[in-house]
């Protein structure tokens, strides 16, 4: 997946291959069955070209990632202490990025006024599945976060 949403389109086998190969020795076969568990398992689409596919990811990494911590987070039989642990184990760089999407998602409406500085600009909310984009002049009317 990772080499998928690196490249953020559609790839084909033999475009993964080569790039795979770069590091290692592996197999053509190998990676077609690995995109091909991905498509069944849903993570992958994929469209003919020619005799072989073209694979594009059915969501972001991050959309994956906010999946799995919803998974994870869902099967704890105390999801507030879960959380707790889950906060007491971040850094302040990451505590910083959570306070920021936390803002994300309630939106305009739920935070404090502010008064406008000349370089701020309005923040953009991010579409579902999508990753919101940092406005430097937001973050240093922030305090640097």
């Amino acid at each position: 997946m990772s080499r998928v949403w690196k490249w953020n389109r559609p790839v084909t086998v033999r475009e993964v291959l080569e790039d795979l190969q770069k590091e290692r020795s592996i197999a053509y076969t190998t990676v077609m069955t690995v995109l091909d568990n991905l498509h069944q398992k849903g993570w992958v689409r994929r469209e003919a070209e020619g005799r072989a596919y073209r694979y594009e990811a059915v969501s972001t990494r991050a959309a994956y990632a906010a999946a799995l911590m919803n998974d994870a987070w869902s099967q704890s039989d105390n999801p507030a202490a879960a959380l707790v642990a889950f906060f007491g184990m971040m850094s302040e760089e990451q505590r910083r990025s959570l306070s920021d999407a936390v803002r994300i998602v309630q939106g305009p409406e739920t935070q404090e006024p502010t008064e406008p500085s000349e370089s701020a600009e309005p923040a953009e909310r991010a579409e579902p599945g999508e990753e919101p984009e940092e406005n430097p002049a937001s973050a240093r009317d922030r305090g640097g976060r």
